[in-house]
């Protein structure tokens, strides 16, 4: 079978499985770098490579191209991933007898800890909004909910009236891959909330509006966020997910259970989670090395 044609075939498959546009291009793109490769390899024209002819070591040598010339370990990682997910399928189909990417091992990823705001950080930013505007009201709304209940800024903006149960405490989010989750939200939340729509005179279902009345943007999120965190002066960039890690921390530093965690957070996999069982441990490591008298760098005994 021709490369293109079992693009399409995975492409129309992805959309299926309800993939957002953007996963489909990505998708689309890894693969067509690899088939590129994969043509020059073979001495062929792009449109005349099939898949049969993929093995485990046109894989293995695209990577170690990549390798040298220097991108980075998550991206080759995510580039592979790609190459699982259409190979599988072909098999999976029985369009295709041997996967080549079965035996090709992933590159080794140290992860990074995410970031997060201390809670002093998080309450300063809390009380910046001037919740006297309706805008201001709106700001309150969005610091409250990505924070308070852990909300990617994708499902904040997909938020629409009737996904509100402010008398049970609760509301109804799409998270990734259209999977519906529900979460709790804080007396706060629902306050700034009550009082955001209590203000608005028009019939719109979006919860959140710009200035103009239509739906709030994940890029008008970033840059509110960005005029909150100048007007309290913080130090760090701040971005609407970091409230998410930080929301995920405080809840374990408090004694939440990771799966609980997960559950909130909308996680597919525990290992998702459990990175913030790591920070929680870095933090508490660098309070212990900063405030123990034995556990400071001039305290180390000499070695004879």
């Amino acid at each position: 079978m021709l490369v293109d044609e079992a693009l399409g075939l995975f492409a129309g498959y992805q959309y299926s499985q309800n993939r957002s546009e953007h996963t489909v291009v990505a998708y689309q793109t890894d693969l067509g770098q690899f088939f590129r490769f994969a043509a020059q390899e073979q001495g062929l024209e792009p449109e005349l490579v099939t898949v049969e002819s993929i093995d485990v070591y046109i894989v293995r040598s695209f990577l170690g191209v990549l390798a040298e010339h220097g991108l980075a370990r998550k991206s080759m990682a995510r580039k592979l991933a790609s190459l699982r997910s259409f190979f599988k399928f072909l098999c999976r189909q029985e369009l295709l007898k041997i996967n080549p990417v079965q035996r090709v091992a992933s590159p080794k990823l140290g992860r990074k800890l995410p970031h997060f705001l201390y809670l002093d950080q998080v309450e300063g930013l809390l009380r910046a909004p001037d919740c006297s505007k309706l805008l201001g009201c709106r700001d309150r709304v969005i610091l409250e909910l990505l924070y308070g209940s852990g909300l990617r800024v994708s499902e904040l903006i997909g938020l629409n009236r009737e996904n509100l149960d402010l008398e049970s405490g609760l509301i109804r989010v799409l998270g990734k891959g259209s999977k519906e989750r529900i979460v709790p939200v804080t007396n706060y939340a629902s306050q700034a909330i009550e009082g955001y729509l209590g203000m608005r005179t028009d019939q719109q279902r979006s919860l959140l509006l710009n200035y103009q009345g239509s739906r709030l943007s994940d890029r008008s999120v970033r840059r509110i966020l960005d005029k909150l965190v100048a007007k309290v002066s913080l130090e760090q960039h701040v971005n609407p997910h970091m409230l998410r890690h930080s929301f995920a921390t405080h809840l374990l530093d408090g004694g939440a259970d990771l799966r609980s965690v997960q559950e909130l957070l909308g996680h597919q996999k525990l290992s998702s989670t459990q990175i913030y069982t790591h920070l929680t441990r870095e933090r508490l490591k660098e309070v212990f090395t900063r405030a123990h008298p034995r556990a400071k760098e001039r305290n180390k005994p000499k070695t004879l």
